[in-house]
């Protein structure tokens, strides 16, 4: 019981909510069904039948992908520059628990995630969907999903958007590179800080923010440790790193709020990817 309180207290579901959400799965009713689990799909209207960009977004602990899809504040701004969007659901990590997402390499995973997305994603081809055009995203809990899968495959998607999230201590040694990512965190976020916290009497202890973005700079080589760009966009304190392997991009984004999703994300998220070069052949 103290695991499941302490997991509830430091990756709540937040902004996606734990309410029961209407499922879909492209115009059917309920989640799509394949043999690793389930997920949600919703298309742009009126897609001229070209292969669609993706945006695969995993939800923060205890919630579900049914509630993404009924985020309007992400799905809108998603569907209205063509992309699809995809939900997946998480299972528990143990049983009896909320959904998650098997992450932290101290545990003995509940299912292969990385797997998993990539079978959504060969499922989903049936609905159009391009697998050379996937962002995967997440927030909080979801958020440390995508920051382990990014580290341990960077060639699986086209480029990762963690959300409120990062790693665990011990924190990564060395993650396999180069990587094309945008990490964001709010700067008053007080259930994942951004310099980490212990927790369950320093049993789990969360990671931190700037020394992820350390980790970052090593996987693509680049070249020193401060940014070369610095701008902001609306509430967003930006940082770029361009000095790094080629195929590779590094960006930073804080914001005045806490552990949320703030407005104009989704567009300054997917502005960057837009604004990435095709990757290299062979990735």
């Amino acid at each position: 019981m103290k695991n499941l309180i302490l997991s509830c207290a430091m990756l709540g579901a937040g902004i996606f909510g734990t309410q029961t959400a209407q499922a879909a799965c492209a115009d059917a009713a309920g989640p799509c069904e394949i043999a690793e689990g389930s997920y949600h799909l919703v298309l742009p209207e009126n897609h001229n039948g070209q292969p669609l960009p993706v945006v695969m977004f995993l939800h923060g602990y205890g919630s579900q992908g049914g509630a993404t899809i009924r985020n309007k504040k992400l799905r809108d701004p998603i569907l209205a520059r063509g992309y699809a969007l995809i939900a997946p659901n998480g299972i528990p990590r143990t049983e009896g628990r909320p959904n998650s997402w098997s992450f932290l390499p101290r545990e003995t995973p509940a299912r292969d995630e990385l797997a998993f997305f990539k079978a959504i994603l060969n499922d989903a081809q049936r609905y159009g969907v391009d697998h050379g055009q996937v962002l995967l995203a997440g927030f909080s809990a979801g958020a440390f999903m995508v920051s382990y899968a990014a580290c341990a495959e960077p060639d699986a998607f086209a480029a990762y958007a963690p959300l409120a999230g990062g790693f665990w201590r011990p924190h990564p040694t060395e993650c396999n590179g180069p990587v094309r990512l945008f990490q964001t965190h709010g700067w008053n976020d007080g259930t994942v800080p951004i310099e980490g916290r212990p927790l369950a009497g320093g049993l789990y202890l969360q990671g931190d923010i700037f020394q992820t973005m350390q980790i970052w700079r090593h996987a693509n080589s680049c070249d020193q440790m401060r940014a070369d760009e610095r701008r902001s966009t609306g509430d967003f304190w930006r940082r770029k790193w361009t000095k790094c392997a080629s195929n590779s991009a590094l960006e930073f984004a804080l914001y005045p709020g806490g552990h949320t999703l703030p407005d104009g994300w989704t567009d300054m998220v997917l502005s960057w990817f837009e604004s990435l070069p095709a990757p290299a052949p062979g990735n």
